[in-house]
């Protein structure tokens, strides 16, 4: 992919090899296992490098991934104002924005009205220039107090540097006795079983229903012996004559002896 016909040569060292023929960088980078690799095409004349190129892309990708982690991005964050809202939850609010800020993020701050409270937006707009000074220390008044519908709102952007999202140490540390803990466990989980022979709890249970089949067997075998011995004492006993009496008319009642 190289079209020039001489290249300034960097090994993988770092090392200033000189002014070559490509032909040639090419042969000694094909010797030494490596790619040859233009990394300035605008220099006069263009420099190569000598590398891995696999590595280099793997690397690559690695430290982008690292500094993705690390950045944070700015979020617009909003605090709700109302127009008779009381010095505690002020001040609560102007806190809260403070903490805003002081992560990185830009800040909405609204006032929002109702019904007849929009016949005095002067309350809203002194809210938020007392809000506006609270906050000066950290933030930056971008535009100046708007009524749009029944809210009038500022931005303010932050003057601190956005925070990373690195673990604190007391995380990282958590984690680690976290993880060694688990790692213990698992060990003496392994070590309670010797080798050879299945841990206790894995063993079915099996010595129940071995004791209570002969029962079973003998109750299922005794069975038939006495179906058997009804049915011969059936067989054997004389059927006993049924007596029918004539049917007797109705008469006068018979009295005693």
């Amino acid at each position: 992919m190289i079209r020039v016909f001489e290249l300034r040569i960097v090994d993988e060292d770092g090392s200033q090899l000189g002014v070559m023929r490509t032909a040639d960088a090419l042969r000694l980078a094909q010797e030494r296992g490596l790619d040859l690799v233009e990394v300035a095409p605008l220099a006069s004349p263009p420099v190569a490098r000598l590398l891995d190129f696999g590595q280099y892309k793997y690397e690559l990708t690695k430290r982008e991934k690292e500094a993705k982690r690390k950045q944070r991005s700015i979020t617009f964050k909003e605090v709700r104002l109302k127009p008779k809202i009381g010095i505690g939850d002020f001040d609560t609010k102007v806190r809260r924005a403070i903490e805003f800020l002081e992560d990185g993020d830009r800040v909405k701050i609204a006032v929002q009205f109702r019904g007849r409270e929009l016949t005095h937006p002067q309350i809203g707009r002194d809210l938020l220039d007392k809000f506006a000074d609270k906050i000066k220390e950290h933030g930056v008044v971008e535009r100046a107090p708007l009524l749009e519908g029944k809210s009038m709102h500022i931005s303010v952007a932050s003057t601190h540097k956005p925070k990373s999202h690195e673990p604190t140490p007391a995380a990282a540390a958590k984690a680690r006795t976290t993880e060694s803990g688990e790692a213990h466990a698992e060990e003496a989980a392994v070590g309670e079983a010797p080798a050879g022979e299945a841990p206790a709890a894995h063993v079915p249970s099996v010595a129940a229903p071995a004791a209570e089949a002969p029962v079973a067997e003998a109750a299922a075998a005794e069975a038939p012996a006495e179906i058997e011995i009804a049915e011969t004492l059936k067989e054997a006993k004389p059927a006993r004559p049924v007596s029918r009496s004539p049917s007797r008319k109705a008469g006068p009642a018979s009295t005693g002896e």
